[in-house]
């Protein structure tokens, strides 16, 4: 499924913003990304809030279904509702994104597997994630995460 960021050609959203959580799950100085099922990009895991659960409450589901592992840990890194970050769906639907990004430390001794949502998982070391080909609407949070100080990001 297509993403978009400052891209004028991106389709006009339809619906209403997308409340979503994004999940850096980190391990030993690296970061699990997963290549999505759907468009072969790589990724930050994360999904929808819905509309009965509380965003930490998502977080761990997310977490949870896309990798299996237990959230011990997460930091908020930033809120990120720049509204050139745009998702397309294969249903028709074009939202425009904002998302919550917490850096989450896993419960200790799970091994991370992957989901339908996505075809591998991989850690990328923190200074190969610059390099990486990511999905368009993970841009911003990738380049916050490589800048964070620990003071969370509005942006």
């Amino acid at each position: 499924m297509p993403s978009y960021y400052r891209d004028r050609s991106a389709p006009a959203p339809n619906p209403p913003r997308l409340v979503g959580v994004v999940a850096l799950i980190e391990f030993d100085g690296s970061v699990l990304v997963d290549r999505r099922s759907d468009d072969g990009a790589w990724a930050f895991g994360g999904g929808r809030v819905e509309e009965d659960e509380s965003v930490l409450d998502a977080l761990r589901r997310e977490v949870h279904e896309e990798t299996g592992l237990d959230v011990r840990r997460a930091d908020l890194l930033g809120v990120f509702s720049d509204p050139t970050r745009i998702i397309e769906y294969p249903d028709g639907a074009i939202h425009r994104a904002l998302s919550v990004a917490f850096v989450v430390v896993p419960q200790p001794g799970a091994v991370p597997r992957t989901s339908a949502e996505s075809l591998e998982l991989r850690l990328a070391a923190r200074d190969n994630l610059a390099a990486l080909p990511l999905w368009p609407a993970a841009t911003p949070v990738r380049d916050a995460y490589l800048a964070f100080d620990g003071s969370p990001v509005i942006a």
